[in-house]
């Protein structure tokens, strides 16, 4: 997909001067730049569409994507920073980034890798919604709702997993129906579709 078809960059960096030079160097290239200090800021002001170039700082990543996770969307990442060392890339990447970039880089190269980080993000981009969405339902159990949605996710009875937690059956019926209702679930088979999204099950 040509740079010319993207509509918007999505800035996230707490450096000001570093913000000015990516945004001088893609003025070039046909993109709208939309600048942001950190997440929450963005959050306070969520574009409808585009790709997000962030500077990797500590769980910027993760934090991002609790926010689209939050918001119901998804927006390609491309992470960057100054001289990473290959295990930061490669957190970076099953955090959910689709490509890292080594500051300070040309605008050739950067306009190039949003490019291909859009072509990859078609692929990718759905799935990674539905993790973290999954994610972040999973994260309002308590640990014992957990517990109970791992074991109804084994195929386990109530009477069972009564007996592998040594709580009575209808404490079991109880959480079960807890954790239903925090997941948004409608029934088992959806509590293990999300179990199994948010990377619980495998």
């Amino acid at each position: 997909m040509p740079v010319e078809r993207i509509s918007t960059l999505i800035l996230i960096d707490d450096d000001t001067r570093r913000r000015a030079t990516v945004s001088h160097a893609l003025s070039s290239h046909d993109l709208h730049v939309e600048l942001f200090e950190n997440v929450c800021e963005l959050a306070h002001a969520w574009p409808r569409s585009g790709i997000v170039l962030i500077h990797d700082g500590p769980c910027a990543i993760n934090g991002l994507i609790e926010a689209m996770a939050h918001q119901g969307q998804w927006f390609p990442i491309i992470a960057f920073s100054e001289g990473p060392d290959v295990g930061r890339v490669v957190q970076a990447v099953l955090d959910g980034a689709v490509d890292y970039l080594v500051w300070p880089v040309s605008a050739g190269e950067l306009a190039l890798t949003i490019s291909n980080a859009i072509a990859r993000a078609a692929e990718t981009g759905h799935g990674k919604l539905r993790e973290a969405m999954a994610r972040a339902r999973v994260g309002k159990l308590t640990r014992r709702e957990r517990e109970v949605l791992g074991a109804v996710a084994s195929g386990l009875s109530n009477r069972l997993i009564g007996e592998k937690l040594s709580i009575s059956p209808r404490t079991v019926e109880i959480h079960r129906a807890n954790m239903l209702h925090k997941l948004g679930a409608s029934h088992t088979s959806d509590a293990i579709r999300i179990a199994i999204e948010a990377s619980l099950m495998h």
